[in-house]
């Protein structure tokens, strides 16, 4: 198993976030998280990157993620937040090179072999073209591209996403969503959050669903990704709505 949580429990100023969650993240998988507003899913990713403190166990390839020092981590995990406000108009390139910096020494530069693998990872993502434009300047579905790059340059094989798609426009949205599934035939492990059961359903063989902290449903995302427990988590009539949005 490459991830692992058992009995998870996270509390911020006495109020309970997650309460009680158990669930395997096997190599290869995909895994989208769905839940409303609050529910806590950019609190999970953030747990399960050792961001936060928290109750229960949570195991990345068999290790507590507490015991992680933070460049040994980004080794296996790559983290693509929604947003990336950035202080300099950095390059496309230069973003991408930046996956490099967990295994560059402090003051050193990048060798000539990171900047080629960037080059290569932008080519990959249909954005090399970019990549002297600055970052800042460059669309929402092209910087998303450009931090998949980025996470390609780092090395890791485990790529954790909150919203991936949010304020992209529908193409693309498609762009990005045929990019996860790309890569996620080639054995890359995703996890993401997610508004869109459909998107959802698209690029992931699992799927959690959160409701007040804790796990309403989780496994195949085919048979759980239902009218039934999108009525759950979002107190709505979805049956009505499926086949009109």
């Amino acid at each position: 198993m490459l991830v692992e949580v058992k009995n998870l429990k996270f509390a911020y100023k006495k109020r309970t976030i997650l309460d009680g969650l158990n669930f395997i993240i096997n190599e290869g998988d995909t895994l989208s998280i769905l839940g409303a507003n609050g529910s806590g899913k950019s609190t999970l990713l953030r747990i399960m990157l050792g961001f936060l403190k928290f109750e229960g166990e949570v195991k990345i390839a068999g290790k507590n993620v507490s015991e992680y020092s933070k460049n040994s981590l980004a080794k296996i995990i790559a983290y693509i937040p929604q947003t990336h406000a950035l202080s300099y108009d950095y390059t496309v390139f230069d973003i991408a090179l930046m996956g490099a910096l967990c295994r560059t020494p402090l003051f050193s530069n990048f060798s000539k072999n990171d900047k080629i693998l960037a080059e290569n990872a932008l080519e990959k993502m249909g954005v090399l073209h970019l990549k002297d434009e600055p970052y800042t300047r460059v669309s929402g579905g092209e910087r998303q591209l450009t931090y998949i790059a980025r996470t390609l340059v780092q090395g890791a094989k485990v790529i954790f996403m909150d919203e991936p798609t949010n304020g992209l426009d529908f193409g693309n949205q498609i762009k990005l969503l045929e990019m996860i599934r790309l890569l996620r035939d080639e054995g890359y492990t995703f996890v993401q959050t997610t508004h869109y059961p459909k998107h959802a359903k698209f690029v992931s063989n699992l799927v959690l669903f959160l409701k007040d902290g804790k796990i309403l449903e989780f496994g195949d995302s085919d048979s759980l990704i239902n009218s039934k427990n999108i009525d759950k988590i979002y107190g709505i009539d979805y049956e009505q709505y499926k086949d009109k949005l």
